[in-house]
């Protein structure tokens, strides 16, 4: 896992290509005024989600995990709670779906808030918990960026 401004996102281009493209994308797009919806970067190797939601209790949350995508999770407006723990020390509750890239867990793990302008960089070993409210639920504007791991 990576936490970070996206004013400092260039420092990890040198990971991968994708995730060069994954993060000039985000700061070369107005996500300002981007309606929520999917949009290819580089067809179903990079794409990114903008969503809009509220943010949800601790209770509420679920933990996942990805086996095929790297997710860059992106705060546009509001803020919220991210968790993030090492898959190997949860237990699966949900098996995985290869068409949806998608497990559930049961475990404990940390919690960071992201503020506006921050990112999260979860890799397929990295369980994690997005949505989370901080004080009380509020509206989040999220992009997340799903990049191939080949």
């Amino acid at each position: 896992m990576i936490v970070d401004k996206v004013v400092n996102a260039e420092q990890y281009y040198k990971l991968s290509p994708r995730i060069e493209k994954a993060f000039k994308y985000i700061r070369n797009t107005d996500l300002t005024d981007i309606k929520p919806g999917k949009y290819a970067i580089e067809d179903d190797k990079v794409f990114a989600v903008v969503s809009e939601y509220k943010t949800k209790s601790l209770k509420e949350g679920l933990w996942e995990a990805h086996r095929k995508y790297i997710d860059i999770q992106c705060i546009v407006s509001g803020k919220e709670k991210m968790g993030y723990c090492c898959s190997d020390y949860m237990k699966t509750t949900i098996e995985y779906d290869e068409k949806k890239d998608i497990l559930f867990m049961d475990g404990q793990g940390d919690f960071l808030t992201i503020y506006e302008g921050e990112f999260a960089l979860f890799t397929p070993k990295d369980a994690h918990m997005p949505g989370i409210e901080v004080d009380d639920s509020q509206v989040v504007k999220k992009i997340l960026v799903k990049i191939l791991v080949d």
